[in-house]
């Protein structure tokens, strides 16, 4: 399982998802523009001790994740989709892919990719979900599908 951020903005956020990608052995892919330095004294604090444990791939944008991984399925979260995240059946190597905080991922991505986009469902109401709460429970979704490949088991 790779997670990719597309142009995330706040520091915070993607310091969080570094932190959960290294508890869970994942890749984590940012796509250009940046909404901040990786020197990043927040993000840094974030992420805590565990930058060291996270294989980090920085990509100009997202053609160039898409023309590296042609043979990976692609699933696409917005909270438009008519997919629920927990009826998707994962597989190893899929590439969850996550927008901008204040935008999300652009519509004419969605609809282009409309049958590997999905939502987490919530309230009519509510707009989105924070970031990286969201790319927790896609990830775990998908790693318990996978029977959690890769990660301690407590005997």
């Amino acid at each position: 399982m790779e997670i990719v951020l597309v142009e995330p903005e706040i520091p915070g956020n993607t310091g969080n998802i570094v932190r959960l990608c290294a508890a869970n052995h994942m890749t984590l892919h940012l796509v250009k523009p940046l909404g901040f330095s990786i020197e990043d004294k927040y993000l840094k604090r974030a992420g805590l001790d565990y930058w060291h444990l996270v294989d980090i791939r920085i990509h100009e944008n997202l053609q160039e994740v898409f023309d590296a991984y042609p043979d990976r399925t692609f699933y696409f979260t917005s909270s438009k989709a008519k997919h629920v995240h927990s009826d998707v059946q994962y597989k190893m190597g899929d590439m969850l892919v996550f927008g901008k905080e204040t935008k999300g991922l652009p519509e004419e991505l969605l609809k282009a990719h409309e049958e590997t986009s999905i939502r987490i469902p919530m309230k009519e109401e509510a707009r989105c979900l924070n970031l990286s709460n969201a790319v927790a429970i896609v990830s775990y979704e998908a790693m318990r599908q996978l029977g959690y490949p890769d990660l301690k088991k407590i005997k």
